[in-house]
């Protein structure tokens, strides 16, 4: 399996509960550094707690099940 299909996995994990806020994210690509990027969607968009969400929920769980990953950013979101 590759490291982006991995990614992919692992974040098919949490998209449920980030679904059930009316938030979606969907994963755009892996840098050389391991920084995943994903991409924010309905209610995630302008949230105030996506900061939260991304690196207490989403970088803490692919840190943790893939070691390459070294970060998690959004696509054109500024934390």
């Amino acid at each position: 399996m590759t490291l982006e299909e991995r990614i992919i996995q692992s974040l098919d994990k949490i998209r449920p509960y980030i679904q059930r806020d009316g938030g979606d994210m969907e994963f755009v690509s892996v840098s050389d550094k391991g920084v995943v990027t994903v991409r924010l969607l309905g209610a995630c968009i302008g949230c105030g707690l996506i900061d939260y969400t991304l690196r207490g929920g989403v970088e803490a769980l692919l840190m943790d099940e893939i070691e390459e990953v070294t970060g998690v950013i959004a696509e054109d979101y500024d934390l």
